[in-house]
């Protein structure tokens, strides 16, 4: 991350009112948006959810470094994913606020119970946008998952996609969990050795020669 990357994010020093842009695409990595404007809004709105109040320069600038090298290194891909990765970022800053305040010394236990059911909260609304970040970009892959599959002697199980006879549409088992298809063809018997065979004629005793 460059220092200039981080000062256009951070906004100016004398008004603090606008943010000056930098060549098209430079930060894309920070919001994943083609425009650099959305890029680096998406990440004043996170230096911005920082608690600097106390903060000196020196502080404050590490702060802000941080902050911007968070969204680089998760690297959202899209809009979406700039916004779920900024407020994941938000709300693991605020979770840690409130749990450093509830280990403040000489509070009472209804404030120290708040800060830490606060920061509870936080954590789970962090773990949730991290559950849909992952589930965006995992979009479009498919899982096939077979249990309990039993083929009998002479059967054939095929899993996977059965295309209809004909060369026409394809066959689905709506009916089978987890896209689970099974079609079983059992083979022909084969005759065994004790089969029955075809009666031979035995010749009686007065039908024999002497």
């Amino acid at each position: 991350m460059t220092k200039r990357k981080a000062e256009s994010v951070a906004g100016p020093k004398t008004t603090g009112s606008k943010v000056p842009l930098v060549r098209r695409g430079e930060v894309k990595s920070l919001g994943g948006a083609k425009s650099d404007e959305w890029n680096l809004i998406l990440g004043a709105q996170v230096v911005q959810s920082l608690w600097t109040k106390h903060s000196d320069e020196t502080t404050r600038s590490i702060q802000i470094d941080a902050a911007v090298a968070a969204l680089e290194e998760v690297a959202p891909r899209d809009v979406l994913e700039g916004m779920m990765v900024a407020q994941m970022i938000a709300a693991h800053n605020a979770a840690m606020e409130c749990y450093g305040r509830a280990m403040i010394g000489d509070q009472t236990f209804e404030g120290r119970h708040s800060n830490l059911n606060q920061a509870n909260k936080l954590s789970r609304t962090s773990a949730a946008l991290l559950d849909a970040l992952n589930k965006h970009r995992g979009k479009g892959q498919q899982k096939v998952t077979v249990e309990h599959v039993h083929v009998h002697a002479g059967g054939q199980a095929v899993v996977g996609t059965i295309e209809s006879p004909g060369g026409g549409g394809q066959s689905k088992l709506k009916e089978q969990p987890h896209a689970k298809q099974i079609a079983h063809a059992p083979e022909p018997a084969l005759r065994g050795a004790n089969s029955e065979r075809d009666a031979m004629p035995v010749p009686r005793n007065g039908e024999r020669q002497m």
